[in-house]
């Protein structure tokens, strides 16, 4: 079945293939992004470097960034190079490759549940986007606000309507995110634990409505800074922001701050050893006060 594009590619072009085969030539590829059409590596274009092994080079199974050299739609050949794609070229084919498999995935999920040729969703459909929008995965992405401006003009039935739509809200509404920081703070002058107070209220109030910042303790004087939101750049920038105003009230103060972990987004495990340690600490510290309490029974 024919992965995304609909016509061969144009010389210049930077694609991604997977390699099938190597030869004494080079290495036989197919392009993943057009109906598995094939190509090939020549040898003088694996690298710049002298090659002594080409083995160590590619490998079959392996997917590869390369640019397209040549294009003979007559004969099938597509002559294509390794050695001349830029670190920025990889970067933005593998981005394009990503959006591509994700607009696959959604056009053969509805192609299955309703009966109908993904190539024809793909001509009524993913195809129009392209052209209107640069990639029709940014245009699913813009279809979550404006839904009624992205299809205007975009005719199909209504069934496929509804699961376009079902299937947009689904795969494309963003997220929440796990934003946290770590921060010790301390002050050993005159305001003491009041410093310490004051600089965490104040870290909490450049919260927004969209991006609430939470501070928890430890274990003194181990603080944790939490926000969840949809916004990972905006949220990480206000975490950072949060951090100046607790260091700015501290010091005022003659205390100190010690950033442990700077703000990033945390994982599902990251977030299960926190809470593990904090109900770690929470019993010892209960243990504590329960011993305190036997010794002045006894007593």
């Amino acid at each position: 079945m024919r992965f995304y594009k609909k016509e061969l590619p144009d010389v210049d072009e930077v694609v991604m293939c997977q390699v099938q085969q190597i030869a004494e030539m080079g290495a036989y590829v197919k392009l993943l992004e057009y109906d598995g059409a094939e190509g090939m590596i020549l040898l003088s274009e694996l690298s710049r470097r002298r090659i002594r092994s080409i083995q160590k080079l590619i490998r079959v199974g392996r997917n590869e960034v390369v640019v397209v050299l040549r294009v003979d739609k007559e004969k099938g050949y597509i002559d294509l190079s390794k050695r001349r794609v830029s670190p920025e070229d990889i970067i933005k084919c593998e981005e394009q490759f990503q959006k591509s498999k994700a607009v696959h995935s959604m056009m053969a999920h509805i192609s299955g549940k309703l009966g109908n040729p993904i190539e024809e969703l793909y001509e009524k459909v993913a195809w129009p986007l392209d052209a209107k929008y640069g990639h029709s995965f940014d245009a699913f992405k813009l279809a979550i606000i404006e839904p009624e401006k992205v299809f205007e003009g975009i005719e199909v039935d209504e069934s496929v309507r509804k699961e376009l739509d079902a299937n947009i809200a689904r795969r494309f509404t963003p997220q929440p995110v796990k934003i946290r920081a770590d921060v010790e703070v301390t002050c050993f002058g005159y305001e003491g634990i009041d410093a310490i107070k004051k600089a965490l209220r104040a870290g909490e109030a450049v919260s927004t409505e969209n991006i609430p910042i939470k501070i928890k303790l430890v274990a003194p004087p181990l603080y944790v800074l939490i926000t969840n939101s949809t916004d990972k750049t905006g949220g990480i920038a206000l975490m950072e922001e949060a951090l100046v105003k607790i260091s700015e009230s501290i010091r005022a103060s003659g205390g100190e701050v010690n950033i442990k972990m700077k703000p990033k987004t945390v994982s599902e495990v990251e977030d299960q050893e926190l809470a593990q340690l904090m109900a770690r600490v929470e019993k010892e510290n209960a243990e504590v006060e329960g011993d305190e309490d036997s010794e002045g029974e006894e007593e």
